[in-house]
């Protein structure tokens, strides 16, 4: 998940913006805790997966 859409409960401010401690905290803690893929887009993951497929049909076509 994200953090750029969460709304904070104690200041009711994005939490990217880190208003407020707990906005703060909350931030660091989303930005430990995310992975390789956490920056891109659902649209660039499928892009990925499709390029992926190609590459996988590729290589089965060319060895058959």
């Amino acid at each position: 998940m994200t953090y750029d859409r969460l709304v904070c409960a104690n200041c009711a401010g994005p939490v990217a913006e880190g208003r407020c401690p707990t906005c703060r905290a909350s931030r660091q803690r989303l930005e430990q805790q995310e992975g390789p893929f956490a920056q891109l887009n659902p649209a660039a993951l499928v892009a990925l997966l499709v390029i992926l497929l190609a590459a996988l049909a590729l290589v089965a076509h060319q060895a058959a």
